[in-house]
């Protein structure tokens, strides 16, 4: 056990029923707000996962973005967030005949032709499937900092070796980056593990509710438990919070995905130190966070 386990043990039972019984209008102790993450960028106002729609968040005024990472058959990262590419491209018109149109079954050149900005209105038509190196240097034009998922890891043996290195070429692991304005997340626990084992300083996040009694597995590996608003509350977030990360502080809740003012100021009251929407400006409204 880490230290603050003590503290675990006490609110583990707490956790463990509040999780399945959430206790109706419970509200955390008195605390900053939490921070607010573009989810896939402002995607309710600009084509998610592209440069728009960082550029649209950069506008708005917010800090954190959220991205997905996958793999091309050629072995270029990608910003996308499904496995397919027919529901945010054009992808079944400039290749018909290649059903089911996967990510991993089409090169960078290929995926580049595609128009990733028509299906959301035609004032983005035109918007482009960007590569992992020209997302995070929008990111970095802007001065943001970026939640980016490892996005099926089980398709892409090696993409967490791969997606460091990209980071790091671009300058992303020096220590200002790493200090405050990166985390790598993915709802595989291997996935997250071997990030952490292959640059300890990478701050993580694990994507999902696991158990209270699993919690103090995942302290050793991740910095975040970060679960779908429709499983959180205030025992399991104080549970969570009670456990020592592999970085020395207590591990951290972002919950997902809050579009309405009314959830993001209960989810606010359960003490989560991060919210990720696709519309960033309500729940700030909401939470007076950002």
């Amino acid at each position: 056990m880490h230290a603050r386990a003590v503290a675990a043990t006490t609110t583990a039972l707490l956790g463990t029923v509040a999780a399945v019984f959430p206790v109706p209008g419970a509200v955390a102790a008195e605390a900053d707000p939490p921070l607010v993450i573009a989810h896939r960028g402002a995607s309710a106002y600009a084509p998610e996962n592209t440069l728009a729609a960082v550029d649209k968040a950069a506008q708005l005024g917010f800090r954190w973005v959220e991205n997905d990472v996958q793999r091309t058959k050629d072995g270029e990262l990608v910003v996308i967030h499904d496995d397919s590419l027919a529901r945010t491209t054009n992808v079944e018109e400039v290749f018909p005949g290649r059903a089911p149109w996967k990510v991993k079954d089409f090169t960078a050149a290929e995926i580049a032709r595609l128009d990733a900005g028509s299906w959301f209105g035609s004032a983005y038509a035109g918007a482009r499937v960007p590569t992992l190196q020209q997302y995070v240097r929008r990111v970095d034009h802007h001065h943001q900092k970026l939640l980016l998922e490892i996005k099926n890891p089980q398709l892409y043996p090696g993409i967490e070796k791969q997606t460091l290195k990209v980071l790091s070429n671009e300058g992303w692991l020096d220590r200002p980056h790493v200090a405050g304005r990166l985390i790598v997340q993915s709802f595989s626990a291997d996935s997250v593990r071997t990030v952490h084992e292959l640059k300890p300083a990478v701050k993580t996040g694990f994507l999902g509710t696991p158990s209270v009694a699993e919690l103090p597995e995942y302290a050793d590996f991740t910095d975040q438990i970060n679960p779908s608003y429709r499983t959180v509350s205030l025992g399991y977030v104080s549970a969570v919070q009670a456990f020592t990360g592999p970085h020395g502080r207590p591990l951290e809740v972002f919950t997902w995905t809050v579009d309405d003012a009314a959830t993001a100021e209960r989810v606010a009251g359960y003490g989560v130190d991060g919210i990720i929407s696709n519309k960033p400006d309500v729940v700030r409204a909401a939470v007076d966070g950002g």
